[in-house]
């Protein structure tokens, strides 16, 4: 295909696709699925080679948030029966992320539910941090606290952060019908921050919630233009007692057409697939490793993902590698963007659809709710 063609040469060239180029990805067939496929790998294996990076999230506040973000199962009036526990001490996270680098995790992602941390929960996470490290020689940890307020991710900077995520989620023309308690605008002010204080900037999407391809492109192009080292690409997990539980709009072949999407626009960040890859693209999954070089081991905030080893066995099935924390996750040119960067920066058809009988209900068989870990006396799943 001519289009794929001059995507390809674009990616390698570091050159901003068009947004109609951007939306013909999306309009595939899937008698062409393998070779966008392909052509995405192309991209990937330019800048990242075969190296897949092991991420691994630490719940560190559960539920009971104020805002009302409707994908989430930690929303205001959620009525999920998700986990839910106040901060754990610096120790009991230190502890849960040991379990995800001893899988092979190369960063922690330490999450907290909540509109933004007061500046006494900036001085736990920051108790954390040096708790993690001084227990894990180069692991890498991002924060994801919700908006920051002035001096904050200075403040975590300091404290030996080396990233900070913040996702965008959707378009701006969409996101006042998904939350209401915050704007697309608050969340671009919260990347740029990060960035200013020389945090590695991590921010993406949620793709499945009812959203057109227009909506999908434009937040892609937003997140371009706010150049993060690191785009998640979540999938959503729709949780039932949430207002999004019914929507159940993806397929494998959606998901993969996304992913590709994403990376032609993004060719030279990590590309990461994040929640809800086993929901989704279930037995497609090591098709998505030729496109995104990132992934999640083990569960999710309130959710289980299938088992750590079955991860470590998918990778080397499909042929790629676990970075190790003495590589360099991103290309040379964007290495010396932020901190984070790498271990030694310092601190549609019909033949889409789910099956009839699916449509309109909550996959309850497919959507396990996180009973270990964080929070539990349980041991987590790395």
């Amino acid at each position: 295909m001519d289009l794929l063609n001059t995507l390809v040469d674009k990616g390698l060239r570091r050159e901003l696709p068009s947004r109609e180029e951007a939306l013909a990805v999306l309009a595939t067939s899937d008698d062409e699925l393998l070779d966008v496929v392909a052509a995405a790998g192309k991209v990937r294996r330019q800048w990242f080679g075969r190296r897949v990076k092991l991420n691994y999230l630490v719940n560190l506040k559960s539920g009971l948030c104020p805002e009302d973000c409707s994908y989430c199962s930690q929303r205001l009036g959620s009525k999920a029966e998700i986990l839910k526990y106040t901060w754990l001490k610096p120790d009991e996270a230190s502890k849960a992320a040991a379990a995800g680098v001893a899988g092979g995790a190369k960063r922690v992602c330490l999450v907290a539910s909540g509109r933004g941390p007061t500046d006494k929960d900036v001085d736990r996470v920051a108790k954390t941090i040096d708790a993690i490290k001084s227990e894990n020689e180069g692991v890498e940890v991002c924060a994801c606290l919700g908006l920051l307020d002035e001096g904050q991710a200075e403040r975590l900077r300091g404290a030996g952060a080396d990233a900070y995520n913040h996702n965008l989620n959707t378009s701006e023309a969409t996101y006042g019908d998904i939350t209401t308690t915050h704007t697309y605008a608050d969340r671009v002010d919260t990347v740029k921050k990060a960035h200013a204080a020389g945090l590695s900037a991590c921010s993406g999407l949620i793709a499945g919630m009812g959203e057109s391809d227009e909506d999908l492109v434009d937040v892609v192009y937003g997140l371009r233009e706010l150049d993060p080292d690191s785009v998640p690409v979540n999938f959503l997990i729709p949780f039932e007692g949430t207002p999004l539980a019914k929507e159940w709009n993806l397929t494998p072949q959606r998901c993969l057409r996304i992913l590709a999407m994403v990376r032609f626009v993004c060719p030279d960040v990590e590309v990461r697939i994040a929640g809800g890859r086993e929901v989704h693209l279930r037995s497609m999954q090591p098709l998505a490793l030729h496109i995104a070089n990132s992934i999640f081991l083990g569960d999710y905030l309130t959710s289980e993902g299938q088992a750590g080893k079955a991860d470590l066995d998918m990778i080397a099935d499909a042929g790629f590698e676990v970075e190790g924390t003495d590589r360099v996750t991103l290309p040379e040119h964007r290495a010396g963007s932020g901190c984070g960067s790498g271990s030694a920066c310092a601190p549609e058809a019909v033949s889409e659809t789910e099956p009839e009988s699916v449509a309109g209900e909550a996959r309850t068989d497919l959507v396990s709710v996180r009973r270990r870990g964080a929070g539990t006396d349980l041991a987590p799943n790395a």
